[in-house]
């Protein structure tokens, strides 16, 4: 078998071989790049799933949606009260170091909060605040062994808060 410059005949080179019917000024400056390849023909990969699928959002957008969904449907019990109250979505509660207890401003279950209310005030910049309702979803979603129990859950969590701080009773 011949060999040519430590190869088998047939097999390329390595790039840092010299090859000396080349001379240095005539290889190419800086490392060589290799152009991306599409293997085998198939293209890039894409998605398992389109956009437009449930499937497709992520478990924290799905529980934003459904805190979404329930202060939609718990506007018209009081249609002028909530548009001064705003709701956000945080994932886990920050837990003082002894107990939470239960108040007009927090719904707790077993010592763990699952909404808290922030009321209107000024933040670090000196700009007014609304006032704000926090859903925690971590604490919510471990309480509910189903998607329609969750969905159940966060409207009776919704509602006991808004009524706490309205002043109200849950009907």
């Amino acid at each position: 078998m011949a060999r040519t410059h430590g190869t088998r005949v047939g097999v390329v080179a390595p790039a840092d071989t010299p090859d000396p019917a080349r001379t240095a000024t005539d290889r190419a400056p800086g490392p060589r790049h290799r152009t991306a390849r599409d293997r085998r023909g198939r293209g890039p990969r894409t998605p398992l799933l389109p956009a437009q699928v449930p499937g497709f959002r992520t478990r924290a957008e799905l529980f934003d949606q459904m805190v979404m969904e329930a202060v939609t449907d718990l506007e018209p019990r009081w249609p002028d009260k909530l548009s001064a109250i705003e709701f956000a979505v945080d994932d886990v509660p920050a837990l003082p170091d002894g107990p939470v207890l239960s108040s007009s401003d927090v719904v707790v279950d077993d010592g763990v909060p699952l909404a808290r209310f922030f009321p209107p005030g000024v933040d670090a910049r000196g700009r007014a605040t609304k006032a704000r309702i926090v859903v925690y979803r971590r604490p919510v979603e471990m309480r509910a062994p189903s998607q329609i129990d969750l969905a159940d859950l966060v409207a009776d969590v919704l509602t006991e808060q808004i009524s706490a701080v309205l002043g109200e009773g849950i009907e």
